[in-house]
């Protein structure tokens, strides 16, 4: 159990940073701050309000982040334990686990949310960074943590 927890907070908290710098960098480069893009993420509870908190909604989105992250990482973590090829095969999971992660949060997660809905499409751009994102900066590290701190 305990090397299970001690994975998926490994796992959690370098996928989590490395998602939200991302998100703060990129974004940042197109003039959103990052106080917005957390409370984004707060968006998801709050709703269109999360924008109007300032700095106590954003830290609320950070914390929402690593939770969710922290979720995230601990399911991969628990299959992990019951099916070995996960391990075995840690990169082919994790990037596998990363277009997962994506589909349902942008598919599932976000539409269920609260975040405020907005028209048109997202640009291809976009989602083709999103994509390599949670393959390479989510998924990928938390299969390495599954498998090297979860021993």
């Amino acid at each position: 159990m305990r090397s299970t927890l001690r994975a998926a907070l490994w796992g959690a908290a370098i996928a989590g940073t490395l998602d939200i710098v991302y998100a703060i960098v990129f974004f940042g480069f197109r003039g959103v701050p990052a106080m917005r893009i957390l409370q984004s993420v707060a968006s998801g509870l709050l709703g269109a309000p999360a924008y109007r908190g300032g700095w106590p909604t954003a830290a609320l989105g950070l914390a929402l982040h690593f939770a969710i992250m922290f979720l995230i990482a601990l399911l991969f973590v628990v299959a992990s334990r019951r099916v070995v090829a996960l391990r075995r095969h840690a990169i082919a999971a994790g990037a596998s686990y990363g277009l997962v992660v994506y589909v349902v949060m942008n598919f599932v997660v976000v539409p269920l949310s609260a975040v405020p809905q907005r028209g048109g499409s997202a640009a291809t751009l976009v989602i083709a960074l999103g994509l390599l994102v949670h393959v390479v900066l989510v998924g990928i590290p938390i299969a390495l943590c599954a498998k090297f701190k979860g021993q």
